[in-house]
């Protein structure tokens, strides 16, 4: 399955850099202009609606239109994973996974991962996909990392710049 992965140091402490990433609205503001989100739900995994914080189980239900030209395109994301999972301070790295439950893609998982170097942050982000229309999807998959490029590259230009970096 290919892989797309992108690393950034940011110029801050890791607590902060998680809490940011761990926030719907996190999401909205590291989401491209392009990219057309709409967040149309978000449930916790009690069921709660609109939480503060994406905890393992959380759903968002989301809608994209890359550049305004495509039909508007239904995504369904879950937190699968999230270490650490309460409110227990940040110990040296972190990590959460959401995949995508029903959206453009065959398979979509998206591992945000943190790792604390002194009063900086190391963000990955590691995405494993596959795309539509079987074995033509597969054959084209290694080439979508182009188009990744783009919106990851904004997504790690918005982190470093909420937090004061160029």
């Amino acid at each position: 399955m290919p892989t797309y992965r992108r690393r950034t140091r940011i110029a801050t402490p890791i607590d902060e850099v998680w809490a940011f990433h761990s926030t719907v609205d996190g999401l909205l503001e590291l989401t491209p202009d392009w990219m057309n989100m709409r967040i149309e739900a978000v449930e916790g995994p009690d069921g709660e609606r609109d939480p503060d914080v994406l905890r393992a189980g959380s759903q968002i239900r989301m809608s994209i239109r890359p550049f305004g030209v495509v039909p508007r395109q239904r995504w369904i994301s879950r937190i699968v994973e999230r270490e650490p999972d309460g409110d227990a301070p940040v110990e040296g790295s972190a990590y959460f996974v959401d995949d995508m439950v029903d959206g453009p893609f065959r398979t979509w998982e998206h591992t945000h991962a943190f790792y604390a170097d002194g009063d900086e942050t190391v963000l990955v982000d590691a995405v494993e996909y596959r795309l539509p229309l079987g074995a033509l999807g597969d054959a084209a998959g290694p080439f979508a990392k182009v188009g990744f490029e783009g919106m990851f590259r904004d997504r790690h230009r918005r982190t470093k710049a909420r937090f004061g970096g160029a």
